[in-house]
């Protein structure tokens, strides 16, 4: 079975719940602030995925700018920042979307396509 993590407020997020249910996808549907992913989500998704961690980031939320993480980013470690994502559901890149073996961050209906149906 699908997750997939989203914020109803975000429209690209409205735009991939709708890519998924014209599609005949089923995905359990997960609210990411209300059931922020835990540490161990995260490490998981992110081996799984080999993307950096910074990929995982919300670089255009507000919270992302009020802390300006763009600056100390750099100078923490990977265990601080995946602590930092899981402390906090806006500032983490959606939506996602995972069956555990594969996962995508973000959405772009080609990459969909290619990689869900």
């Amino acid at each position: 079975m699908l997750t997939f993590l989203q914020y109803p407020k975000c429209g690209t997020c409205r735009k991939a719940k709708q890519f998924l249910d014209n599609q005949g996808i089923s995905y359990d549907n997960r609210h990411i602030v209300e059931e922020t992913p835990t540490v161990e989500e995260l490490k998981k998704w992110i081996s799984v995925s080999e993307l950096p961690i910074q990929k995982f980031f919300n670089t255009s939320g507000q919270v992302y700018r009020q802390l300006e993480l763009s600056k100390r980013l750099p100078n923490m470690t990977d265990q601080e920042k995946i602590d930092l994502l899981a402390s906090n559901g806006m500032l983490i890149k959606r939506p996602i979307l995972t069956d555990g073996e594969k996962i995508s961050v973000g959405f772009k209906e080609e990459e969909w396509k290619e990689k869900w149906t």
